[in-house]
């Protein structure tokens, strides 16, 4: 009997997103310690277009063809050997490679249930999303009650979770995002949002404890004048340099977000009880996986892009 197979969206080859085509592939089985994921929603990151153009070969080389897709939401199809704590049927959300399909093998550690509260397309921003921001500003920059925290793209997927993660911690919040999102970021629970297209954060801005930069370029070298002494930026857009940093008296270092079953749970919970909210920006059907890449390559929007999956 032939194996069952799955749909996916993939590249054969770098290139534009129309490079993203359906494939017939092989369902995957899950090993000791996995799940097997009926996927129904999986987010959009600019991360996975930088790869489908190949910026990052040098870095991450890739074998072709390749689905991209990190994150997901969707139903456990069936368990590992060693899986007790999940269970067919369980809708669950997590982080896992090659997400971008109709099933998915992850590991119960980047696994957790979905929060009650939220569908499939909404839940599935989550652990990149929040865990990335979660990283950023707990464990890379170690934010306190009562700091001043500067986060650059504000409503954007991952900017949008650091505003209100540093908001329930206790933290002052700055922003910066476009104009049309203005009300949206202080709903958020920033203090002072800054329209980056009418005024230049860097003429505003001192004494930030900690700078959480989703924008890179010269909005990263931009930064440093901002920071108080003993201060530190954190990036997920680029590579801060640790002698620039050393002569502004600052600490910089540039993350990747995790997204562990504990940090996942901690993260549902926060949503359930209604400290943290979800934005999506819009969904596509998995088909149109390359029009959601042209757009999220706009740089332009409010919260995540994502993936629906049919079946």
């Amino acid at each position: 009997m032939a194996a069952p197979t799955m749909k996916v969206a993939r590249f054969q080859n770098y290139g534009p997103p129309e490079t993203l085509v359906l494939a017939d592939v092989d369902r995957p089985v899950p090993g000791d310690g996995q799940l097997l994921v009926k996927v129904h929603a999986t987010g959009v990151h600019p991360f996975d277009t930088k790869l489908r153009r190949g910026l990052m070969q040098e870095f991450m080389p890739l074998s072709l063809p390749h689905t991209p897709g990190i994150d997901f939401a969707g139903v456990v199809e069936s368990v590992g050997p060693g899986v007790t704590d999940f269970a067919t049927g369980d809708a669950v959300f997590g982080k896992a490679s090659g997400a971008y399909a109709e099933f998915v093998v992850a590991s119960i550690d980047a696994v957790a249930l979905k929060p009650g509260r939220l569908t499939f397309e909404d839940s599935a921003t989550l652990p990149v999303g929040a865990g990335t921001a979660w990283t950023a500003l707990f464990e890379a920059a170690d934010v306190q009650p009562g700091q001043h925290v500067l986060v650059h793209g504000g409503a954007g997927g991952v900017g949008m979770y650091a505003v209100q993660l540093a908001r329930w911690k206790g933290a002052h919040v700055i922003a910066t995002t476009s104009a049309t999102n203005i009300d949206f970021v202080k709903g958020l629970g920033a203090e002072s949002v800054i329209d980056y297209g009418a005024t230049r954060f860097e003429d505003v801005v001192r004494d930030m404890d900690a700078v959480i930069d989703t924008v890179g370029g010269d909005v990263l070298d931009k930064s440093w004048a901002v920071l108080k002494p003993g201060g530190i930026l954190v990036t997920i857009a680029g590579r801060p340099s640790e002698e620039i940093a050393r002569e502004h008296g600052v600490r910089a270092t540039s993350i990747q977000g995790h997204a562990d079953a504990a940090r996942l749970r901690q993260i549902a919970k926060l949503v359930d009880d209604g400290s943290v909210t979800v934005e999506v920006a819009k969904v596509f059907p998995l088909a149109d996986a390359a029009k959601a890449h042209a757009l999220s390559e706009t740089g332009h929007g409010r919260g995540r892009i994502v993936l629906r999956v049919p079946g």
